[in-house]
C-alpha cells in the first residue's frame, strides 16, 4: 500500500485529526489516502448532531458504538476523516460540519474546491 503524500490542502505537512477516536482509512489519526481509500477519506471535520444524523439517514451511522470493530461511536465535536464525497453531499443539503483544513488531505480538493472548504474552515486566522 503507497500512501499519498501527507500534505493538507494549505500545502503544509498533513496535521493529525483525531486519536481519540483515532480516524483516518489508515486509522493513524490523520487523513492519510492511498489508492485503495476508494471513498477518499480526506476532509477531517468536527462532528456535529446534524451530520451524525445527516449520515445515519444515508445509511452510514456513526454515532452507534461497534465494539467488535473497536469503534467507540462519534458524539459530537469528535474529529473524523470523512468521505469527500459525502462532505459535498451534506454540504448541499445544507448539513456539513465544520473543516480542520490543516488535517485535511490536499487529495479532498480533486472532489470539494478548495474555496468551499474554506468557507467552513475552524482553522484558519
Amino acid at each position: 500500500m503507497e500512501i499519498e503524500k501527507p500534505i493538507n490542502v494549505l500545502g503544509e505537512k498533513l496535521e493529525t485529526c483525531s486519536m481519540e477516536p483515532k480516524t483516518g482509512f489508515l486509522r493513524d489519526g490523520c487523513c492519510n489516502t492511498c489508492k485503495e481509500d476508494f471513498g477518499s477519506h480526506t476532509v477531517c471535520v468536527e462532528a456535529t448532531q446534524t451530520f451524525l444524523e445527516f449520515s445515519r439517514f444515508k445509511g452510514n451511522d456513526l454515532a452507534t458504538p461497534i465494539p467488535e470493530f473497536g469503534f467507540p461511536g462519534l458524539k459530537e465535536g469528535d474529529g473524523w476523516c470523512l468521505c469527500a464525497s459525502r462532505w459535498l453531499e451534506a454540504h448541499e443539503q445544507g448539513m456539513a460540519p465544520r473543516v480542520k483544513l490543516r488535517s485535511t488531505h490536499i487529495k479532498a480538493t480533486e472532489i470539494v474546491p478548495i474555496e468551499l472548504l474554506k468557507k467552513y474552515a475552524i482553522d484558519l486566522n
